[in-house]
C-alpha cells in the first residue's frame, strides 16, 4: 500500500477517507496517514479515524507520500502553490463509478460516488467532481474545475480551466464554458459561457462578473 496524505481537514476530506476505505475493500491500495490542514488548531485532532498530523507548512516532512487536494474550489490553484509536480497528487475514484475505458484522467483528481465519465473524455489535472455527475462522451475538462452534484454534461462539452458548475448544472452538446466561470444551482446552459462570468437560470443568462461575486463574499 502506498502512503497518502489528505490536504485539508474538513468535510471532503473525511469523505475522501471514506471513499478510499471503499477502495481498499476491493483493492488494498493506499494507507491513508492523516491530514495537513490550514488551521493550526487543528493540529493534533483526529478526523474519521485518522489524525490531523500538521499543516500545510509541513507537507516536506513527507518526501515519500502521495497527496490528494481537499480543499475546493480552486483545488487547481491551491496545488500548484504547493510547487510538487502533479505525479505526487492521487487520483482517487470511487468504485461505483464507470469510467469508460477510453477516458483520460489526470493526476490529483477525485470522483465521488456514481460519477460517469464516457467515450473519448479527458479529464485534466486537479479536478474534483461530486456525486452522480454525468461527463459524457467527448467532453474535455481542464485543470482545476470543480464539478457539484448531479451535474450533467452532455457530449463533446468543453469546460476551460477553475470553472465552478453548481448542482444540477446541464449543459448542451457541444457548448463551451470559459475559463473560471461559474453556474449557478440548476442552470440550463444552452449556449457557450464566457470566461470569468456567472450564469444562472434556465436557460442560464449572465448573472455578473466573477469579480463582483467574489467582491460579495
Amino acid at each position: 500500500m502506498e502512503d497518502l496524505i489528505i490536504l485539508g481537514s474538513g468535510v471532503h476530506a473525511c469523505e475522501i477517507v471514506e471513499i478510499i476505505g471503499r477502495i481498499n475493500a476491493q483493492h488494498p491500495t493506499w494507507d491513508v496517514l492523516g491530514f495537513l490542514s490550514s488551521d493550526k488548531s487543528e493540529v493534533g485532532k483526529e478526523k474519521v479515524g485518522r489524525p490531523v498530523l500538521g499543516t500545510f507548512e509541513d507537507i516536506s516532512d513527507y518526501p515519500q507520500a502521495r497527496f490528494v487536494v481537499a480543499e475546493v474550489p480552486n483545488q487547481g490553484k491551491f496545488a500548484k502553490k504547493l510547487g510538487l509536480p502533479s505525479e505526487r497528487f492521487a487520483t482517487i475514484i470511487d468504485p461505483t463509478c464507470f469510467v469508460s475505458r477510453t477516458a483520460k484522467i489526470g493526476n490529483g483528481c477525485v470522483l465521488y460516488p456514481r460519477c460517469y465519465v464516457g467515450l473519448e473524455t479527458r479529464i485534466d489535472d486537479f479536478v474534483f467532481s461530486l456525486s452522480g455527475t454525468i461527463i459524457n462522451h467527448h467532453d474535455v475538462i481542464e485543470e482545476g474545475v470543480c464539478i457539484t452534484s448531479n451535474v450533467n454534461l452532455a457530449g463533446g462539452v468543453y469546460v476551460e480551466r477553475d470553472s465552478y458548475l453548481g448542482a444540477g448544472t446541464m449543459v448542451r452538446g457541444e457548448v463551451r464554458i470559459g475559463a473560471e466561470a461559474y453556474t449557478g444551482m440548476g442552470s440550463v446552459i444552452i449556449k457557450d459561457v464566457a470566461a470569468r462570468t456567472v450564469v444562472v437560470g434556465n436557460p442560464a443568462r449572465k448573472l455578473r462578473d466573477v469579480e463582483e461575486l467574489l467582491s460579495s463574499e
